[in-house]
Parts: C-alpha cells; structure tokens; sequence
C-alpha cells in the first residue's frame, strides 16, 4: 500500500535495456522541463531559478517516493495563480510556510487514504478552475508577450487589462517578433517533429537570435540578473505566528491542487502505460517534495501531465527516468546557468502561452455548457471566482457547490412511497406476479396495514420525507411497515427522524413494524438503542415476517 513503485520496479528486476530507455526518457524531459520551470517561477512572481529548484528537488523526490511508474514532478501551472497571489501578499517566506503546510497535509490525506477519494472532485469544478488559470496564465503574460514598458502588472484580473490598454502604446515590435516566431516554432515542431521538445528549440533559437543581432528585448539577465549554478544551502523559511493563520487557506488550496493534479496526471499515465499507480504513497511523496522544495527554496510542486506524457512518450518505463530528469536539470543548472541569461523572456511568455491553450481545454468547457443547469451553474462559478475573485475562494467554493448538488441529486433519487393502498377482505388478493418475487404487490397485505418502502440511501437530505408520511395519509392504519431492504445506510439525521416518526405513530395508535433491515442500518439502530425503543419484536429481516405480524396485530 505505501511502498514505492521505485521499490517495486527494482524488486522485479532492473537490468541494462530498462536503464538505456530510462536514460533516453530521462534526458529527453529534462531538456523540455528546463524552459517550463523558469516560464512558471517568473509567471508566479519569484525568480527563475526558483522553479528550476522545484523541479530538481521534487522531480527527484517524487519520482523515488511516488506511487507511479512513469510520473514527472515540478512546478505547474496550476499552481502559478495561487503562489502569485501569496507571493504578493505575504511574499516568498509566506509562500514557503504555506507550501510547507501543504506538505504536511498531503502526507496526512495519504496516511489518510484519501487518495481514492480526491477522484470524486466534480469534473465542472476541475474544469472550471482549470480553464479560470488557463486565462490568468495567459493574461499574465501579455506584458512580456508585446514587451510593453510598464512597471508592476496589477495583480486583480480587470484592473490588469485596463492597465494593458493603458500602456498598449508601448509595445516592442522586437517582443512581439519573438513571441511570434516562438509561437509559430512550438507549433510547427508540435506538427512535424513531435519528438523533438519544441520549448527547448524556442528558447535556444531566440536566445541565438536576440544575442546575434542584439535585439533590444528583457531578457532574464537584464530583469533578474542571471541565474545561479548551484542549488541554495537547505533552510527553514521564518514562521511568523500571526501570519500562519492567515496562510491556512491558501496551503489548503495548494494542497488540493496539488492532490488533484498529481492524481490526475498519474490516472492520465496509467492509460497511456497500462498500468495502476498507487494514490496514497503517491499523495504522500508529494507532500514530501513539496517540504523538501522549499527547503532548497523551491515553489510548490506537483505531478505535471506535459511531462508524464513525454516521459511515457520517450520510452520510460521506471521511476529511474524521473530522477534522470532531475539529475539532468541539475547538471544544466550547474554548467550551462550563466547562458540563461539570454533567454528572452518574450520566448518564455510565448512557451506559457502554449501552455495555457493547453490548459484551456476549450472543446471539454464547450460541450459542459450543454450539461444539466446545476452543472453549468458549478462551471461558471467555479471559473468566474478562478479569474475574478481568488483561486482559494473558487476551489471551497466549488467544492461546497457540488457537495450541495449531489446531495440534492441523492435526496432526488431517495424515495418514500406507498407499496400497496389499504384493501377490504375481498379486495386483498395476490396481485400479478412481478420480477421481484418479494414485491409487496406479490403479498396479501390485510385492512388497516400501510406499507411503505425507503429507495435509496436514508440520510439528512431526505428526512424530511418520512417525517411527513403520516400527515398525508387520511386514514391513520393500525399498522404501519417501512420496508427499509433498498436502504444501504442510513446516518444520525435518518435515526432521528426515524425515531420522530415512531413517536409520530404512538400518538396516532399505530404500530410501526420495520421490514429488511440491511447491516449498517440495522447495526446504526442498534448502536443509538432505537431497536429497544421500537422494541426489537417489531424488527423483521423479511417482508413476510412483518405481515404475519401484522395480521396478529390487527387479528386478521
């Protein structure tokens, strides 16, 4: 259960064939991932080198902890508009102690085995703040895109675009030639030679270009000033108390992110490689890199999809090619750090772009517009609060939204209904016989009995529905059975009104007979000690057992 696939992969034997295609895998997304972890530290708002951090310390970790074979760690850009907002607010200390309590919650949701349970996130919630980062990816890029001259980009999404407008006069016709061009190179390398990592040719190609003809573009040496060959010495970032309140929501939104994410991408693996990741080690070595992330002064981390899929797509087969790609960041960021300075950052606005149209998935927002109203209403919010509010507010947002939902979809599908009406002497005859040799219509149920069956799980959300069964009936039977065989389980709001109801009968002098108890309703019953209320006499496995009663009861 919490063994590492690392693990499992070396027990069953790694010889030199599995090594060379890890090798090859392993180069291969190092070399994709170095232009994608400085694209996503600079878009949120910490220097490059720090997302070049988080992909080698928590590529290397969760590739040897994780519970995938295949699956590649680093900075995402699912993270950049919630690490964006905290860098801003509370700056890169705040950032890491609420990266560092993500951690802590991730490998408590593991040790939890909630893994399994992260996958009945609504797909209109995940779609909708998905698509909602796409677009503030995509507008947090426009200044670099057109190089515009402005100072601080405002952080709020209108008061973004009206500063953009504001400044559109500035734009660099250099930028907007290596946006271009990048866009069109990611493209055409897409197209014609998939795989070859069109980033990489992007960020190359427009460094070479903008040194040789000395272009007049930022690049990152003239913003940040280069780039360091080594990783920093490990430190703990200051915890103020008065601010570690405040930072909860935040690091529980990364955590969920980062669950829903990794999950996702490992699911998205596993399809690709016909094999099973394991959810709750994975959950937990993620957890474990993002502490040691930010230790190494790294951002938060989590499985990247991009990259899982160049991993699968390049021949990897062990979780060897994932610490391959972190060891080959590692040796770029050693030898080849002072050349980064070149990289303008017009090509890398241009590789987040891409990476935003990707995110976007248009085609899968399209065809949730013609789902159920309660889904649209699900989608919309979550998106609209992704871009106009705050990232934090959308996920519990969403997640309350579609909580709310389903619960009224299982009070929907959760019935009371009578069985059979009450019948004189002549009129109680055994009804054609139905596919369910137990129906009560199958059944001679005698005058003065009600018989009345719970569809569906009995829970809070439809309680109120057995609690207004007797007022809707105009003659108050002898006797009352509730058949409760369809009834998987039943919570404290189903007890409860479970209980009204017999009081409810008492008063009207009818006797309540309880027919099919399953296991948990039963053991739930007997756990409150409403089976000595009741009296256990009146418990009955099978409809049959309740009739006879009934009979004796009303002497029929």
């Amino acid at each position: 259960m919490f063994t590492p696939k690392l693990v499992v992969c070396l027990r069953e034997g790694y010889d030199r064939k599995l090594f060379v295609a890890d090798l090859f895998a392993g180069l291969t997304v190092g070399i994709v991932a170095l232009p994608l972890a400085m694209a996503f530290g600079i878009a949120s708002g910490v220097a490059p080198e720090r997302g070049l951090f988080t992909a080698i310390v928590a590529g290397f970790l969760i590739s040897a902890l994780g519970g995938s074979r295949v699956q590649i760690g680093g900075p995402t850009g699912a993270f950049v508009v919630i690490v964006y907002g905290i860098v801003q607010k509370h700056g890169y200390d705040g950032l890491a102690v609420a990266t560092l309590l993500a951690g802590v919650i991730l490998i408590g949701m593991g040790l939890a085995r909630f893994g399994t349970l992260i996958k009945f996130i609504p797909y209109p919630v995940t779609t909708g703040f998905t698509s909602g980062i796409a677009l503030i990816i995509f507008s947090s890029q426009v200044k670099d895109l057109l190089g515009l001259k402005m100072d601080a980009v405002p952080a709020e999404f209108l008061h973004k675009w009206g500063a953009y407008v504001t400044h559109l006069g500035s734009w660099n016709p250099w930028a907007v030639f290596v946006s271009a061009a990048s866009i069109a190179t990611i493209l055409a390398c897409k197209r014609f030679t998939p795989r070859i990592p069109g980033p990489m040719v992007t960020v190359i190609g427009a460094s070479v270009t903008a040194y040789v003809f000395h272009l007049p573009v930022e690049t990152i040496g003239t913003r940040f000033g280069g780039i360091p060959h080594l990783l920093p010495a490990p430190h703990l970032p200051h915890v103020a108390l008065a601010s570690l309140r405040e930072l909860v929501p935040e690091a529980f939104t990364i955590a969920m992110l980062g669950a829903i994410e990794s999950l996702l991408s490992a699911v998205v693996a596993d399809g690709m490689t016909g094999g099973r990741h394991r959810s709750n080690i994975e959950l937990i070595a993620q957890g474990v890199a993002n502490i040691g992330s930010v230790i190494f002064g790294g951002i938060p981390a989590t499985g990247a999809i991009a990259r899982t899929a160049t991993n699968v797509r390049s021949g990897g087969k062990t979780p060897v090619a994932g610490i391959i790609h972190a060891m080959t960041l590692g040796a770029i960021l050693f030898f080849l750090a002072p050349l980064a300075s070149a990289i303008p950052l017009a090509a890398l606005a241009s590789v987040l772009v891409i990476v935003a149209w990707n995110m976007a998935e248009i085609d899968h927002f399209r065809s949730l517009l013609r789902a159920p109203k309660s889904d649209i209403a699900v989608l919309l919010t979550s998106f609209l609060l992704t871009v106009l509010v705050d990232l934090t507010v959308a996920v519990e947002v969403g997640l309350v939204m579609a909580s709310l939902l389903f619960i009224r979809r299982m009070s929907e599908v959760t019935a009371v209904r009578a069985i059979l009406e009450d019948r004189s002497d002549e009129d109680s005859v055994v009804l054609p016989e139905g596919r369910d040799p137990d129906a009560t219509a199958n059944k001679i149920v005698p005058p003065g009995v009600r018989v009345y069956e719970i569809n569906g799980p009995f829970f809070f959300g439809v309680a109120d529905k057995l609690k207004d069964t007797l007022d809707t009936i105009d003659r108050q039977p002898k006797v009352f059975i509730l058949r409760m065989r369809r009834v998987p389980a039943v919570d404290a709001t189903g007890l409860h009104a479970l209980e009204e109801f017999w009081i409810k009968c008492n008063r009207h002098g009818t006797h309540l007979l309880l027919s099919g108890l399953g296991e948990q309703p039963r053991a739930a019953i007997e756990n409150a000690g409403l089976d000595q209320k009741i009296g256990r006499e009146n418990l009955h496995r099978h409809i049959d057992e309740a009739l006879a009663h009934a009979r004796a009861l009303v002497g029929g």
